[in-house]
């Protein structure tokens, strides 16, 4: 499903402009400007709709691969999954049967307990906003018995005892906290209102409306084949499989052409009787934390186009759909594998909305400086877990061993990140001002900063700039989607993007600064006559070039 919300935009980008009207040739090039090469080997099914046309795109990160993907394959939507849901929710609203501000208790059965912080319930638009106060996840259920397929032994019993059991710590609407139990408890109410398990209720009331015929829970249509899905390191692995009834979490499966489908009714081009409610969803109804719809996060970009997205992630899969409705304009991406280490989905998806965006660039498989693999090396606990790892370096290569587990390898990319090579993980350097490092650790939709335990490896010969030597970096540095500002006051060198503030950076090493505030770091290149001509930035897993103007 997903692990956080991302920021749609890196912290550094220029506004955008309108998008044109999308070819196949087009939208392939796009994803392949993003994924050919990539160390992932993933493979993208790309759709954008434009005023009414649609074009469609199947690319593999690896040209030569043999994966049969087509209008047939089905992918695991993962969270995506959740608005689908909610647009059941909507058309009950609709009918007059409930109101977003009901106790959650009017959509359960009769008996079951719900939990409440000093009187005050949770109501139907806490669910559907995440601002329940329910947990991500219920303590009670404890370890998976199958962690390669957490949720499949999930029982009714298990959902009504861990609700009944579940201590709010806060009012229900005062804070936002993505919660995956919210909605499972959501898709199970609707199942049980309804009198139909929840896939036969989804296939009456939007799949068959929308000619989505190939969308599923449990009950694959002949004609469809699931991809095989993938971890982040190209390994294959199983599906996720939910209980039927609590599968509005995470658990449909879409093939490209029937996400087109459901996105062409929430763009209102395609009418059904289910139509007017997707529009509902959309709507505004709750800016607590986040800018939520019903089921939708709610985003803007640059001239204060609106744009309503979600993405969503399995153990092997990964998706992400938007759209502008004033622009008319809607993309969906589906992969056959795990990009969350990686950042997902949505910084390509944003830029098939409008192309100022960078797409992105593939992560080419890379070999790291050993001066960065010795500044990283020591011992380390991550923090809140207190989980202890090790950090080593091996010949040319780091490893890494967290406490009571095996010694793994770590490969490297193009992107500055390291990678385990037997499981799906992420280890993201972050140098601080002082010139020495730290790293955040991605894994499973967590993101845990790394605390130093003892001294950090001492940084050798710091610099120090001159006055005079500052001002060589002042400029304008520009590529496509991104400008940015820099210059020199005294001794202090700062930079500034459009749209953001001044941020000083500190001196590392000799054309190397970071900006230890937004977590990035500036490389300046210089010519054959040693005048400064370009940067690179490196920020979020992502790496910007901008020509000296």
């Amino acid at each position: 499903m997903k692990r956080r919300l991302p920021s749609l935009l890196a912290a550094i980008t220029l506004a955008a402009t309108p998008a044109l009207a999308m070819s196949d040739g087009d939208l392939r090039a796009a994803v392949e400007q993003r994924f050919k090469g990539d160390r992932t080997r993933a493979c993208i099914a790309a759709a954008v709709i434009d005023n009414g046309a649609a074009a469609k795109a199947y690319v593999c990160a690896d040209a030569k691969s043999q994966r049969p993907l087509d209008d047939y394959t089905a992918f695991e939507v993962g969270s995506v999954s959740k608005p689908i849901t909610a647009a059941l929710l909507a058309e009950l609203a609709a009918l007059g049967e409930i109101t977003l501000d009901d106790p959650l208790a009017k959509l359960l059965p009769a008996g079951m307990v719900v939990p409440s912080f000093e009187g005050r319930q949770i109501t139907i638009r806490h669910i559907v906003t995440h601002t329940s106060g329910l947990p991500r996840a219920p303590s009670q259920w404890g370890p998976a018995k199958n962690p390669m397929n957490p949720f499949a032994d999930l029982t009714e019993r298990d959902l009504i005892g861990a609700l009944a059991e579940t201590k709010l710590t806060r009012a229900p609407g005062s804070q936002w906290e993505y919660s995956n139990f919210a909605m499972m408890v959501l898709s199970y109410a609707l199942a049980k209102r309804s009198g139909k398990d929840f896939e036969t209720l989804l296939r009456e009331r939007l799949l068959a409306p929308l000619g989505m015929n190939d969308t599923y829970v449990a009950r694959r249509p002949p004609r469809v084949r699931l991809a095989q899905g993938h971890l982040g390191n190209g390994m294959p692995w199983i599906p996720w499989d939910f209980p039927v009834d609590m599968a509005g979490v995470g658990g449909v499966r879409a093939t490209l052409p029937d996400m087109v489908r459901f996105l062409e009714g929430q763009l209102g081009s395609r009418e059904s009787t289910i139509t007017p409610a997707l529009a509902r969803t959309q709507q505004l109804v709750s800016s607590v934390g986040r800018r939520m719809g019903m089921g939708w996060f709610i985003g803007s970009i640059a001239g204060g186009r609106t744009i309503v997205w979600h993405d969503g992630a399995t153990g092997a899969f990964t998706s992400f759909v938007a759209f502008d409705r004033a622009a008319k304009r809607a993309v969906v991406l589906l992969s056959d594998t795990s990009l969350i280490a990686t950042g997902g989905l949505d910084t390509l998806g944003v830029h098939l909305l409008d192309p100022s965006v960078p797409a992105g660039a593939p992560r080419i498989a890379a070999t790291a400086d050993a001066k960065l693999i010795d500044a990283l090396a020591g011992r380390y606990r991550l923090l809140p877990i207190g989980l202890g790892i090790d950090l080593r370096r091996k010949g040319n290569t780091l490893t890494t061993q967290a406490d009571a587990q095996p010694e793994f390898q770590m490969g490297y990319d193009s992107a500055g990140d390291f990678y385990p090579l037997l499981f799906d993980a992420l280890l993201r350097p972050k140098r601080r001002a002082d010139g020495s490092y730290t790293f955040t650790w991605f894994q499973g939709g967590a993101a845990l900063e790394a605390e130093r335990i003892g001294a950090p490896v001492p940084v050798a010969g710091k610099w120090t700039p001159t006055e005079a030597q500052l001002k060589d970096y002042d400029g304008n540095y520009l590529a496509p989607g991104f400008a940015l500002r820099v210059f020199s006051t005294g001794a202090k060198l700062f930079i500034q993007a459009a749209s953001h503030g001044v941020l000083e950076v500190a001196a590392v090493e000799e054309d190397t600064f970071v900006a230890e505030a937004i977590g990035a770091e500036i490389g300046f290149e210089r010519d054959g006559n040693g005048k400064v001509s370009a940067l690179r930035l490196r920020q979020n897993g992502q790496v910007l070039r901008g020509e000296r103007r």
